[in-house]
C-alpha cells in the first residue's frame, strides 16, 4: 500500500532533515566541553532524566489505537533534534553576556527540560500534525523556552533550577493553543483517534510508570545543593504516592459501579510530582508536600470528568490529557509556590515574590503568542499535509502486515 504522505513533502524531508542536521554539526563545533566536578554522580542523575524523557513520555501517548508507533518514534526524533537545538539557543545567550560556550551536563539538563517541554506540548497535537509540522514547532518552541529562560534569569533574578516554576504551565498552554490553532473545526471522525485498545493501554501505563519513579530525579536534577535535592526528591515522592492512591480511590468513587478508569490512572498518578516541580525545595515537612499531591489528583481526575466536553465546545483536542495532567497541577505548584515565597522571612517577601510572579506572568504570556503564532504558522498549506482524519501511524510507517488488515 502506497504512503499517504504528500509526495512533495515526502521528498523533501529526509534531505531538509539531514541538512538540518549539518548545520547543528557545524555550529555545536564552535562549542567546548566544560570541566565537571563530580562527573560520575551527574552522570547517573542525567541518565534518569533521560530515561523519563524517552520511555515515560515515548509510551505515554502509546495507548492511542493509531498512533502508538507515532507516540514512540516521533518522540526519539523530536528529543534529541530539541536537545541539540536548546544547547545552541541557551550557548548563544552564554555567548552574548560571557563570551563563551561550555558544554557541562548541567548544559544538558537545562537543554532536556526545554526538549521535554516540546514533548508535552507534542502530546497535544499527535494525529494532528505530520513530521515536518512536528520538526518546525520543535526548533520554534525550544527557542521560546531559551528565550523565557533568559527572560527569567537576566530581568527576573530567577535561579537557572527554577526553569521548574514555569515548564509544566509553559508546555501544556503552549500545546493548548496550537491545538486549537490546527484543530478548529473539529473533523468528523476525529474522536476515534482518541480510542484507547486495551493491549496498547498497557504500554501507555508503562510510559506513566516510567515517569512516576523517575520524577523524583527530575525535579532535583537543576539543583546544585545537596540539601536541597534531597528534600525534592523526599517531597516529590511524597506527593507522587498521595496522587496515586487519590487517582485511583476517586475514579473508583466518580463510576456508578465503582469501577477505576484507566485514563484517570494514567493521568491523575502524575499530578502531585507535577505540582511539586516549582515548590518542592521550599516545602519543609512532607506532610504539605502530601496535601499538595491529594489537590492536585482531585484537580486532575476532575479536569479528566470535566474538560473533555469543555474542549469540545472551544474545538480542541487534547487525547493524552496534557491540561489536566501537567497544565493544571503546574497552576497549583506555581500557586503553591507563591505563598510559601510569601510566609518566607520579611526581607525576602516584597523582592521574590515580586520577581517570581514576574517571572510567571511572562512565561505565561510567552507560551500563549508563541503557542498562537506556532499553530498559525503550522496551519498554513505550505505544509501539504493530509486531512487530519487521515493522519495515523499508516501514513508514517511501513506495516509489512497491512495484508491482513491492520
Amino acid at each position: 500500500m502506497g504512503s499517504k504522505y504528500p509526495r512533495s513533502v515526502r521528498d523533501c524531508l529526509p534531505l531538509w532533515a539531514v541538512m538540518l542536521e549539518a548545520v547543528l554539526i557545524v555550529l555545536i563545533s564552535v562549542t567546548s566541553l566544560g570541566d565537571q566536578k563530580r562527573f560520575t554522580v551527574a552522570y547517573q542523575g542525567f541518565q534518569d532524566f533521560t530515561i523519563m524523557a524517552v520511555f515515560g513520555l515515548g509510551f505515554l501517548n502509546s495507548s492511542l489505537r493509531r498512533l502508538g508507533w507515532s507516540s514512540v518514534g516521533f518522540n526519539l526524533y523530536m528529543l534529541v533534534l530539541a536537545v541539540q537545538w536548546a544547547v545552541l539557543v541557551d550557548g548563544l545567550f552564554f555567548i552574548i553576556f560571557n563570551g563563551n560556550v561550555p558544554i557541562k551536563l548541567n548544559s544538558m539538563y537545562s537543554a532536556t527540560m526545554s526538549a521535554v517541554t516540546v514533548l508535552i506540548s507534542a502530546g497535544m497535537i499527535l494525529g494532528r500534525a505530520n513530521l515536518v509540522q512536528l520538526t518546525m514547532m520543535t526548533l520554534l518552541e525550544v527557542t521560546v523556552v531559551g528565550v523565557t529562560r533568559m527572560v527569567g534569569w537576566r530581568f527576573f533574578y530567577m535561579e537557572h533550577h527554577m526553569d521548574a516554576l514555569v515548564f509544566p504551565v509553559f508546555a501544556a498552554y503552549f500545546g493548548l493553543i496550537v491545538s486549537w490553532c490546527l484543530s478548529r473545526p473539529l473533523p468528523e471522525g476525529a474522536e476515534e483517534k482518541a480510542q484507547m485498545a486495551t493491549s496498547p493501554s498497557l504500554f501507555g501505563m508503562l510510559g506513566t510508570l516510567f515517569l512516576w519513579i523517575f520524577w523524583p530525579s527530575f525535579n532535583s536534577a537543576p539543583l546544585d545543593l545537596p540539601s536541597e535535592k534531597r528534600t525534592v526528591i523526599f517531597n516529590t515522592y511524597f506527593a507522587l504516592a498521595v496522587s496515586a492512591v487519590t487517582a485511583t480511590c476517586v475514579s473508583a468513587l466518580a463510576h456508578p459501579q465503582g469501577k477505576i478508569n484507566m485514563i484517570h490512572t494514567h493521568n491523575a498518578v502524575l499530578a502531585g510530582g507535577v505540582a511539586l516541580s516549582a515548590p518542592g525545595h521550599l516545602i519543609s515537612s512532607p506532610w504539605v508536600a502530601m496535601l499538595l499531591g491529594l489537590i492536585a489528583g482531585l484537580i486532575s481526575i476532575g479536569g479528566a470528568k470535566c474538560l473533555v466536553s469543555f474542549n469540545q465546545v472551544l474545538g480542541i483536542q487534547d487525547f493524552s490529557g496534557v491540561h489536566y495532567t501537567f497544565g493544571l497541577p503546574g497552576l497549583l505548584g506555581v500557586v503553591a509556590y507563591l505563598m510559601l515565597l510569601w510566609n518566607a522571612k520579611p526581607s525576602l517577601i516584597d523582592f521574590q515574590l515580586l520577581m517570581g510572579t514576574a517571572a510567571f506572568s511572562s512565561a505565561l504570556i510567552l507560551s500563549l503568542a508563541s503557542g498562537l503564532l506556532t499553530g498559525l504558522l503550522l496551519k498554513l498549506k505550505i505544509w501539504r499535509a493530509p486531512h487530519e482524519t487521515k493522519l495515523d501511524d499508516q501514513t508514517f510507517w511501513e506495516f509489512p502486515h497491512l495484508a491482513v488488515g491492520f
